[in-house]
């Protein structure tokens, strides 16, 4: 198994204890099968809302949360997002945040991203390499998980 299908296969075990989650208040949202630039998770009408699960164990060593935002040279992730919501999973515990308190705490930092290429991936991408402390300090809620 290749280093990209192990952190797949890892990514969408994190989604799916997510839904689980949600589906105590939405027992309509689902799981989206395949990739889909608008979210992991859907909540269909009335709420009609998105949300995106991010793995980052990582994290636990560098004390930075990656927050994407160009793949292979076009806009990805935090630069097209249509969620919601957006949950980390560090490992340890489910922060919940979202895109525009993101894009605030960097932009209030003052964060410049950073190009490189992830492990199991063949294209660069640009991110910003944020400290853990600052998304925990905003989030909307930071939960034990599972």
């Amino acid at each position: 198994m290749s280093h990209f299908e192990r952190d797949l296969m890892r990514g969408k075990i994190v989604e799916e204890r997510v839904l689980r989650i949600l589906k105590k208040t939405f027992p309509e949202a689902h799981q989206v099968k395949g990739y889909c630039k608008e979210g992991d998770i859907y909540i269909p009408a009335p709420h009609d809302k998105w949300v995106e699960v991010k793995y980052d164990p990582m994290s636990q060593k560098t004390g930075n949360i990656v927050v994407e935002v160009e793949f292979n040279g076009k806009p990805s992730a935090l630069s097209t997002t249509k969620s919601y919501r957006w949950v980390f999973y560090t490992g340890k515990e489910l922060i919940i945040t979202s895109p525009k308190i993101l894009r605030k705490m960097i932009k209030d930092n003052d964060m410049r991203p950073v190009e490189f290429v992830g492990d199991g991936d063949k294209h660069s991408k640009l991110a910003y390499l944020v400290k853990k402390n600052y998304i925990t300090d905003t989030a909307l809620r930071v939960v034990s998980p599972f």
